[in-house]
């Protein structure tokens, strides 16, 4: 009769999880999550034919981690403003696991950084047409411009080449929706790209 296995499927994925957190997701082995539970890798084969099927397990628990983050943000009073903050604050106490699901390609060749904001997109786009008082089309282009702004930052955090406190973070991610909003409610043209850029450019530097 072969032996009672001793961890569960969500005890092995949790260990695999722990060791990406401190060596990478890409670097984690069979034998290293052995060692985080103590015993051999005997139990992790008993639920996993590979260590890819273990990687794609990891990639769920690492996403529930990220999701956990972005709920809080959306409960602020101004939940496009508290997704950005708690996106970049993600990055910098979870950075491996940031590594891991937004500048690590997926097996199928898809970007889980596209996917990430088109969900916190739906996610606030209501709250920023009721609280900009913008269409959908407007709420839309706003958060795209400021969402790449904040990738670029958490970048730029993950890397180590950030000296930005979070304090000034906020203020950046500040400047960057206070200026798309206005070009977006002020300048014609500018949600859908027809806008006259040099025209532009002249009424806000002169002749």
């Amino acid at each position: 009769m072969p032996p009672k296995v001793k961890f569960t499927k969500d005890e092995i994925v949790a260990a695999a999880l722990r060791v990406a957190r401190t060596k990478g997701a890409a670097a984690v082995t069979t034998r290293d999550i052995g060692a985080e539970l103590g015993v051999s890798t005997r139990p992790i084969f008993t639920y996993f034919n590979t260590m890819d099927e273990v990687r794609e397990e990891m990639y769920r628990a690492a996403m529930a981690v990220y999701r956990g983050y972005i709920a809080e943000g959306l409960k602020q009073a101004v939940p496009f403003f508290g997704v950005g903050v708690q996106y970049l604050r993600f990055v910098r106490e979870e950075p491996q696991l940031y590594r891991f699901l937004f500048l690590t390609p997926r097996p199928d060749g898809s970007s889980s950084a596209m996917a990430a904001m088109r969900e916190s997109q739906e996610q606030v786009q209501e709250s920023l047409m009721r609280i900009y008082r913008m269409t959908e089309q407007e709420a839309n282009r706003l958060f795209r411009d400021v969402w790449i702004a904040a990738h670029g930052l958490a970048t730029l955090i993950v890397t180590g080449g950030c000296t930005y406190t979070d304090r000034e973070l906020a203020e950046i991610l500040t400047s960057f929706s206070v200026s798309a909003c206005k070009a977006i409610k002020e300048v014609p043209g500018f949600t859908d790209g027809t806008f006259d850029r040099d025209e532009v450019f002249r009424k806000i530097i002169g002749p």
